[in-house]
């Protein structure tokens, strides 16, 4: 390895946004007489510290310019913190342009990820430039050149320097140096990913990054491994009130729930969640009503269930919440203090404030990569349906017909959804034929089904789910459309005298 185990601090260079600690600081550069260069606010910090600082203009010989956009981009500030201790060529080199070494770099960025918080609209003042280029110079010199990136890591630098004498050890070196390469790479994907998604994505390059925002009990099951990540620059957006540890599966079937719910509003909507399925869902005149019927379509499937909620939770909503049986968790925008007093009966219940986002890009694993999509935001209107059986829809029918639809796009293939009067009645989830859904939604309803109206993720391939909806008592059928087997599909129907509209869309949910 290049370079001296302990290198002795001389002259440090220090720019920072974050003045935090630079009095800490300022104590060290006093006890070993180190000499200092720096910038604008940050210099004028460290003299009010009693530290005598030489601004980087005068040790250049180059004013500041472009409204302080161009002040380190220097050649004698850069062959000072890249220049080689041992290489006789370095070392002319620097002699040549009067440029002397810089052994300590003490850098921290512009708050860009802050500012997309805040709402900044002159995000590209907040993208920093020599900040990182003198971060990047310094942690690539790391064999000679110390570079601290964050006040966090200024007690260990005080530290070593006590330690060592006013020296610094290789070892710490380094370890700063890997620290930079990090919050670099993040810095750019913070950028990338705020002024550039929209073109990002799809593209032949996809970069992003992430950081453990949640530590998870386990994954899916006790014996896999579990944390919650956001992108950088990103927050949380739910906030836990009340309740136990959340676990992988609670997130899943949380973010499916406010999916659902969020879907429907400004309707008030509530729905019951397992496994990313709704048990039930329903529109209501309030959240205790919605919600009251959501449950009303399948109690028994419900026993440990998600609850989503698109308004705020009230004292009554949450009584019949908890008088209906066991519930893992509530997800709603907001809860009234009477909720959580109830709530707070159950103090083992997960209560989750929800605010507004952006839904990430869908991203599954597969092989050795992943798969990306869109988000399926297809909303289906009236003028979209067309109806193909002899009979026509009630303004009624219609109605219930989008409803049932935009449901079943929330459903996992081979999905079916029965619906009447803004309230789902039976679901049938994730078969592997059609048929069998069907057959499970429809048991699922019950005597509900009669008059009731039946959608299909994707088409009808043979007459036999149209047969059990006229048993059933089914009135009019939404699907995609599209087999092959459409004339005798539709020709079942109308012998049936059934409704039956075609989509052209489908919504597959793997």
């Amino acid at each position: 390895m290049e370079g001296e185990l302990l290198v002795k601090i001389k002259r440090a260079l220090v720019s920072v946004w974050d003045k935090t600690g630079l009095d800490e600081l300022s104590e060290v550069f006093r006890d070993y007489g180190i000499e200092v260069i720096s910038t604008g606010k940050t210099a004028r910090v460290l003299r009010d510290l009693g530290v005598e600082v030489k601004d980087v203009s005068d040790w250049t010989g180059s004013p500041e310019i472009l409204s302080g956009r161009v002040k380190t981009l220097h050649p004698k500030v850069h062959a000072g913190i890249l220049f080689r201790r041992k290489y006789p060529q370095d070392q002319e080199d620097l002699q040549r342009i009067g440029a002397l070494p810089i052994d300590l770099i003490v850098v921290n960025l512009y708050p860009f990820p802050e500012a997309c918080r805040s709402g900044e609209k002159e995000l590209v003042e907040f993208i920093d430039i020599g900040g990182p280029t003198l971060l990047r110079a310094g942690a690539k010199n790391f064999s000679w050149v110390t570079v601290i990136s964050s006040p966090e890591d200024y007690p260990l630098l005080i530290k070593e320097l006590r330690a060592n004498q006013g020296k610094v050890s290789l070892r710490f070196r380094k370890r700063m140096a890997g620290k930079v390469f990090s919050l670099t790479a993040k810095y750019d994907l913070w950028i990338a990913q705020s002024l550039f998604k929209e073109k990002a994505q799809f593209g032949d390059e996809m970069a992003f990054g992430l950081y453990k925002a949640l530590d998870l009990r386990y994954g899916e099951n006790p014996h896999q491994l579990g944390g919650f990540y956001l992108p950088f620059g990103q927050e949380l957006k739910f906030e836990k009130i009340q309740g136990k540890e959340l676990s992988y599966n609670n997130l899943m079937d949380l973010s499916s729930a406010w999916e659902m719910v969020d879907w429907f509003s400004p309707q008030v909507c509530a729905v019951v969640v397992k496994h990313s399925n709704p048990c039930g869902l329903a529109l209501g005149k309030d959240p205790a009503h919605a919600y009251r019927r959501a449950y009303q379509a399948d109690p028994l499937s419900s026993f440990g269930g998600i609850i989503g909620i698109n308004a705020e939770v009230d004292r009554s909503c949450a009584k019949e919440i908890l008088k209906s049986g066991f519930r893992e968790c509530v997800i709603a925008p907001s809860f009234s203090q009477d909720a959580l007093k109830e709530f707070s009966k159950k103090p083992n219940v997960r209560i989750m404030k929800i605010k507004k986002y952006s839904p990430s890009l869908p991203i599954r694993a597969v092989f050795n990569g992943y798969l990306l999509q869109e988000k399926d935001r297809l909303r289906l209107k009236e003028s979209d349906l067309q109806v193909v059986s002899k009979k026509r829809p009630t303004k009624s029918q219609i109605r219930d017909l989008i409803f049932a639809f935009e449901v079943v796009r929330f459903v996992k293939s081979n999905a079916i959804v029965v619906a009447k009067g803004g309230q789902v009645l039976g679901v049938g989830a994730g078969q592997m034929s059609r048929v069998e859904s069907v057959e499970i939604a429809l048991r699922k309803s019950g005597e509900k089904a009669r008059g009731a109206v039946l959608a299909s993720d994707a088409f009808f391939p043979k007459t036999d789910n149209v047969e059990l909806c006229a048993k059933a008592g089914i009135k009019a059928i939404i699907q995609p459309g599209g087999s092959k087997a459409d004339p005798q599909v539709i020709e079942t129907a109308d012998r049936y005298g059934i409704v039956l509209v075609f989509t052209s869309h489908r919504h597959f949910l793997h």
